[in-house]
């Protein structure tokens, strides 16, 4: 199950070659991909994404007002995917354990992708602008409310305690996938995924379904 759409360096079209719109805007968001990992969003200039696509600038603005406009754009893309790969490991199966098993994994593949795709999700330098936080946010609510579901029917925790739960659980797993991806090679990834899904299964699995609230 791949979850990001195309991880290999963007092919750029002749100079002066008609695309479709779509396939041109695809293009365009593979060229910015590969140099906003590359760079960074501040050292990146729409020069170097135009050159790595190559087209001229101006068919660039048409597409993209913006630098923002085009990471934005990158973002919503490379959630998206993210968040696609987690909701189908999430319906894969009615066995809960098997479920967390394969929501962990999907976050081992999503670090995987040599596209770098995570990098901008997990590791953006523009985390202080208000649009980007709020994409990132609502990407992590969103992923955050699919594990939720999980952990409430398996556990009859509050939907609050369910959501704290599946944060705690997610961002375990971006962590331990981060840190797999920089130290790779000692562990295999099916591995590696497998022993961070048991021990947020270990923790999940010891509330019991009658628990009740934290208020009660």
């Amino acid at each position: 199950m791949s979850v990001v759409s195309d991880g290999g360096a963007p092919a750029a079209s002749p100079r002066g070659q008609r695309l479709p719109r779509r396939e041109r805007r695809a293009q365009l968001l593979d060229a910015a991909r590969e140099v906003f990992v590359a760079q960074g969003y501040h050292a990146a200039a729409m020069d170097d994404i135009a050159e790595a696509a190559g087209v001229s600038k101006p068919v660039l603005y048409q597409h993209f007002p913006g630098k923002l406009d085009l990471y934005l754009a990158l973002l919503d893309q490379s959630g998206e995917a993210m968040l696609a790969g987690l909701n189908a490991a999430l319906e894969s199966t009615t066995d809960n354990k098997q479920r967390v098993t394969a929501a962990v994994a999907v976050y081992f593949e999503f670090v995987e992708d040599p596209g770098g795709a995570h990098r901008l999700i997990f590791e953006s330098d523009l985390t202080n602008e208000a649009a980007v936080r709020a994409r990132v946010d609502r990407f992590n609510d969103a992923c955050a409310a699919g594990m939720a579901r999980i952990i409430m029917e398996d556990t009859g925790l509050t939907e609050g305690e369910a959501l704290l739960l599946a944060a705690g659980l997610l961002g375990m797993s971006q962590t331990a996938a981060r840190h797999w991806l920089r130290d790779q090679g000692r562990i295999p990834r099916s591995e590696a995924a497998r022993l961070v899904s048991s021990l947020g299964w270990r923790g999940i699995s010891t509330f019991p379904l009658s628990h009740p609230p934290a208020d009660a």
